[in-house]
């Protein structure tokens, strides 16, 4: 435990997994503060996934993961007689849902948005259409939604 502010250490959570401890929400929550804020180091978050890939997670563990992944960032706020569905997509080479289903969505009416993880290079590199870009503002996306 770090002495200052009785929290745990980056390299302590790594440590706590990598042994086979379960992971409290504070906890989570910390390492996924830390990756947010570039607070904690690409060879610390690597060994935290392998030690998390290696050793699992509970369900309890995969809930505060995905709850503070979801809200570590910026969130929107749809009106409520809008119909909303996400579909998800790493991008990858195959993807044979997204191609119909964008105009599909357009042509009734729906709003199709792309937001766009920075994080899958694949995916940066297939915007190449003239005109369409990944670095919209949110005033931009809200306006247009």
């Amino acid at each position: 435990m770090s002495s200052k502010d009785n929290t745990i250490s980056f390299p302590e959570l790594i440590k706590l997994k990598r042994d086979g401890g379960q992971l409290s929400r504070v906890e989570i929550s910390t390492f996924v503060q830390g990756v947010t804020s570039g607070a904690i180091q690409k060879s610390q978050i690597g060994a935290m996934l392998m030690a998390i890939w290696q050793k699992g997670m509970t369900d309890e563990e995969t809930l505060a993961m995905t709850r503070g992944m979801m809200n570590s960032g910026e969130t929107f706020k749809w009106p409520k007689e809008w119909l909303v569905v996400d579909k998800h997509s790493t991008g990858g080479v195959g993807d044979k849902v997204s191609l119909p289903l964008a105009p599909g969505l357009f042509l009734s009416s729906h709003c199709a948005v792309r937001l766009h993880g920075l994080a899958v290079p694949l995916a940066a590199d297939k915007d190449r259409i003239p005109g369409v870009g990944m670095k919209t503002s949110v005033n931009t996306f809200t306006r247009h939604s």
